[in-house]
């Protein structure tokens, strides 16, 4: 907790708003997505799916997995209290809805389901997207599964199944998502791994966002690897979020932003 204090107390001390922003890629996200306060239907989407799942009293058996796809940790918890301490909050998930209506990217990867809150605001922000999500525990990807029924998100492809897994059986060079929302294994082993190997699929439009950049030491070290890959032109960092972009006709720059 002191580390994450310290690092926005940092964060803060650094970051900016819109005015000091000269790319116009960069303060069109910001003034058109990012800091666009207006009401949207799909928010009370959104709350109705986080109030259905705070609303189940039902525990679950939470399975974690480690490198090599080893089970490293397994226990109970309450749905409700996954919603509450390790679900998106209604915030982000706001954003992350303008964010994918703000791109329209036609291809999307999830890396960690969890209950399917940043999930379903993905899904709602790119009706037309087929959004494929990956989670590791069964009886997760279940509950997330049921809700995405209820609420129909029809264009979600959900695989149960180790990340590391997933990803080493896919013909990589073949794919083209368009953006990807990595919120799966929050190390600096992991996270770096799962850049390097999706780095082929890149384009020019691709857009990447990292979780938790500045969750522990090695997080923050994991991010500032990916900063300085020659394929990586410009970063945003929200404090929470890291966002990643390969557009080659912009000079390479690295933003902290206030959302």
């Amino acid at each position: 907790m002191f580390f994450q204090i310290k690092s926005y107390l940092q964060f803060l001390w650094h970051s900016k708003n819109e005015h000091a922003v000269h790319s116009p890629f960069v303060f069109n996200l910001i003034t058109k997505c990012f800091y666009d306060r207006k009401p949207k239907p799909e928010y009370t989407v959104l709350n109705n799916y986080r109030k259905s799942l705070l609303a189940n009293p039902n525990t679950i058996e939470v399975t974690d997995f480690g490198a090599g796809s080893k089970v490293f940790k397994s226990n109970t918890r309450a749905i409700a209290q996954i919603v509450k301490t390790a679900g998106i909050t209604s915030k982000r998930a706001e954003l992350l809805f303008r964010i994918t209506n703000y791109f329209q990217s036609e291809s999307i990867l999830e890396i960690g389901t969890s209950l399917g809150l940043a999930t379903a605001a993905m899904a709602l922000g790119s009706k037309n997207a087929k959004l494929t999500t990956l989670e590791g525990c069964p009886e997760t990807a279940n509950i997330a599964q049921n809700q995405f029924q209820e609420f129909e998100l029809t264009n979600i492809t959900s695989v149960v199944t180790p990340f590391e897994r997933y990803l080493d059986d896919l013909k990589i060079e073949t794919l083209n998502f368009k953006l990807i929302f990595f919120d799966g294994n929050h190390s600096k082993k992991a996270t770096l791994a799962y850049f390097e190997q999706l780095l082929p699929t890149v384009t020019n439009d691709t857009v990447w966002i990292f979780d938790d950049i500045h969750w522990s030491a090695g997080m923050e070290d994991a991010w500032k690897i990916i900063k300085t890959h020659p394929k990586v032109t410009v970063t945003i960092d929200t404090f929470q979020w890291g966002f990643i972009f390969f557009r080659r006709e912009q000079p390479k720059e690295h933003f902290t932003i206030r959302t």
